[in-house]
């Protein structure tokens, strides 16, 4: 295996299973497991002094979210990059996310604009110091706060499940030139629009948000040596 989870802290009082499964999940999605890598959950185990019971109940959940591939007599590997459940994750997320930001239009004060103002700027310094996994990291939490001021904290859980695999190319797009800029003054148009206190004006924001981003995903597909 090419990574170390043996430092990870575990809390011993609380259930294993859900401790490894965003470890495990967090490692596909950077990119530190590659598509096509085994997932040795003996080794798992054994890094992180645990049985082999939960590493098994983490990845079943990581097969359900269709991240990890389980063969039977051939063990288990991460998923390849695959178009259509990326277009698939997009879908989702763009549905959910563009009412997300209707509804937090309305309930937008002056405390609110600030808490996104200052996720912009420490996403910009992320970027700035090409630290882009903790840059992706601050991204979600500008769409974790939309969500929040609309009060729906039960659709941002929904779609950070089900934009895992938009994730696994999010993280091979940052790094290129001018992908972070175009992001940055995508959220800060989506800010002057919730400002707005419009519904349907923040709507839009967010879907030509989430459209440009796609887009960019395209690219990277249509660039990637084809299997």
């Amino acid at each position: 295996m090419g990574f170390d989870l043996s430092r990870a802290k575990l809390d011993r009082r609380r259930p294993m299973r859900d401790q490894i499964y965003p470890l495990i999940r967090d490692l596909i999605l950077t990119g530190q497991i590659a598509p096509g890598d085994a997932l040795d959950e003996k080794a798992i185990a054994a890094q992180l002094t645990v049985s082999r019971t939960p590493v098994r109940e983490a990845v079943k959940k990581l097969s359900d979210e269709h991240l990890v591939d389980v063969v039977a007599q051939s063990g288990t590997r991460v998923a390849s990059i695959d178009a259509h459940e990326i277009e698939q994750a997009y879908l989702i997320r763009r549905a959910l996310e563009m009412e997300s930001a209707a509804h937090a239009a309305p309930r937008m004060n002056e405390s609110h604009a600030e808490s996104l103002t200052d996720i912009l700027l420490l996403h910009e310094r992320a970027i700035e110091q090409q630290k882009f996994v903790k840059a992706i990291a601050i991204d979600d939490s500008f769409h974790r706060t939309v969500a929040q001021i609309a009060d729906l904290p039960r659709l941002w859980h929904m779609i950070e499940i089900s934009k895992a695999h938009l994730d696994r190319c999010r993280h091979m797009l940052l790094p290129r030139t001018g992908e972070a800029a175009a992001t940055l003054e995508q959220h800060r148009e989506l800010i002057r629009a919730l400002n707005t206190k419009n519904g349907d004006a923040a709507r839009e924001a967010m879907r030509k948000h989430l459209d440009a981003a796609y887009k960019g995903v395209e690219r990277l597909l249509q660039a990637a040596p084809k299997a």
